[in-house]
């Protein structure tokens, strides 16, 4: 079998822009933090509908939309680094970590209250692309 080419220009640029991710996901949080906002950015239903529907769809777009931001990431970030060291254990803990934080994190969107649901997915993720997007940069400079 041939030897497999290791991307290294596009595994420091993912690592680079796991990074930035990372970074600008924390600033969304500690906005979120100081400013009391729960879910979004303040444009939460309950202020213009009572409606209790429009609220667990509000809750399910966000539950979707938080999905679709971290997963495709973290997913080629892991990727990246299978391809350079096989399925070590960082591996297969990244993968873990993520389908694990990423069913906890929309069990905590649904309860209207910060709690320990989003905080665990929330700090699970996080941690698993910062130490991702780290370990690709570590990978392309050698």
């Amino acid at each position: 079998m041939p030897e497999l080419y290791m991307p290294t220009i596009t595994t420091f640029a993912a690592g680079l822009q796991g990074i930035v991710f990372t970074a600008l996901s924390l600033m969304v949080v500690a906005e979120r933090s100081r400013t009391r906002v729960n879910l979004g950015s303040g444009e939460t239903p309950e202020a213009a509908s009572p409606d209790a529907r429009a609220t667990k769809l509000y809750m399910a777009v966000r539950a979707h939309g938080n999905f679709a931001e971290y997963v495709p990431l973290i997913l080629v970030l892991t990727a990246l680094i299978e391809i350079h060291t096989g399925p070590t254990l960082l591996v297969k803990s990244l993968a873990f970590g993520l389908v694990l934080a990423r069913l906890l994190h929309p069990i905590g969107i649904r309860l209207k209250a910060f709690n320990p649901y989003r905080g665990a997915g929330f700090v699970l993720t996080i941690s698993i692309l910062g130490v991702a997007s780290g370990k690709l940069i570590m990978l392309a400079l050698g």
